[in-house]
């Protein structure tokens, strides 16, 4: 009895779903990750350029804004 050269590499169409099912989650997080650092860095970028009113309006100081817009946009 021989094997086909196709039989003793085909997949089965399951573990092909699997896989492929696994690979958009991971890239559905990873895309989720990144608009989240990404929001972040925008909204800090926003609050640096608020004035002393404007943050008074908001309930911050300058001291309270500088602490919060030097933090990482990836890390924090």
């Amino acid at each position: 009895m021989t094997l086909e050269f196709d039989a003793i590499f085909e997949t089965p169409r399951n573990a092909l779903r699997s896989k492929l099912r696994r690979t958009v989650r991971w890239g559905r997080g990873l895309s989720a990750a990144v608009e989240h650092w990404l929001t972040k860095r925008r909204s800090r970028r926003r609050l640096s350029e608020l004035t002393d009113e404007d943050l008074r309006d908001i309930g911050l100081t300058r001291a309270q804004a500088t602490a919060e817009t030097s933090k990482s946009w990836f890390w924090s």
